[in-house]
């Protein structure tokens, strides 16, 4: 979910530039910093945003800059026509003296900045900055892509290693009834000098014993979330938040599947597997 990415318009002798920077955020976090008198358009500005982004912290800086010449003086001709034709008829009807230049070119109009002179209007000043916003947009959503291309093969490799792990898990001989009932023969026998036992109730205790060792339930949910988490991927969109959860459910099953391990290798299989299932969160983390 990272990026930047930047674009600039020109009218007159206004320059607008709109600068887009995303980072990592479990939600969609919008940050907004515009230049002095544009405040009015944070709305617009945050809904662009919010119809193209899903998830990340996205800090937008809009500046507004105009050229030197921007603030010259100059003489607005056809208001001071306006006021010396004024000052003509007020003189045929009163006797006055002509009033001095500088009283004249106070008047509100005879003088304009270069400023007044370029001003746009507010909707098209809008309609220039949210032009200039979508296309600073697209490259960055460009940016992003190119990112979750590269993430996407870096989970689907997380993924695989997850695969491997079920299957070790599953063909482990530890969860045979057989290896199950030998183990707890052995067991007695450490515990009592005389190891006999009658042999249904030997049999009742090792079925009692691989019943409640048994994860096939835990490794069947383990595939089911794998082939989710391969088809969303593959799907594309924003499915930041739906792999985030997929993950927490991939440790709960690991979690379970440890509880349940009657062999240290089988445990540590399952500690492998939290491992690998740390790694994909983590780079969950980076996707929309």
């Amino acid at each position: 979910m990272t990026g930047f990415a930047r674009a600039e318009r020109q009218l007159g002798d206004m320059r607008l530039r709109v600068e887009l920077k995303s980072v990592n955020s479990r939600g969609l976090d919008l940050r907004l910093r515009l230049g002095p008198g544009l405040d009015a358009l944070e709305i617009p500005l945050r809904q662009l945003l919010s119809r193209s982004l899903a998830r990340g912290a996205i800090n937008l800086v809009l500046t507004l800059d105009r050229s030197a010449g921007a603030g010259a003086v100059r003489l607005n001709q056809q208001a001071l026509a306006g006021v010396l034709a004024a000052i003509a008829q007020v003189r045929q009807q009163v006797t006055t003296d002509l009033p001095r230049p500088e009283g004249i070119l106070a008047l509100p109009g005879v003088l304009e900045t270069g400023e007044e002179a370029g001003e746009i209007d507010e909707d098209q000043q809008t309609e220039l900055v949210l032009d200039c916003a979508r296309q600073a947009l697209v490259s960055l959503q460009a940016a992003r892509r190119q990112e979750g291309a590269e993430i996407a093969a870096v989970l689907l490799s997380h993924l695989d290693t997850i695969a491997d792990l079920v299957v070790r898990a599953e063909a482990h001989p530890s969860r045979d009834r057989a290896k199950i009932e030998a183990r707890l023969r052995e067991q007695i026998a450490a515990l009592r000098d005389d190891a006999s036992l009658p042999q249904d109730r030997l049999a009742q205790e090792a079925l009692l014993l691989a019943t409640k060792a048994d994860i096939q339930e835990e490794l069947d949910r383990l595939r089911a979330h794998i082939a989710a988490a391969r088809k969303l991927i593959g799907d594309g969109g924003a499915v930041g938040r739906r792999l985030d959860f997929l993950a927490q459910e991939f440790n709960r099953e690991a979690n379970t599947l440890c509880a349940k391990a009657n062999a240290v290798e089988l445990t540590a299989i399952g500690l492998d597997l939290k491992a690998a299932i740390d790694q994909l969160r983590e780079q969950v983390q980076n996707v929309e």
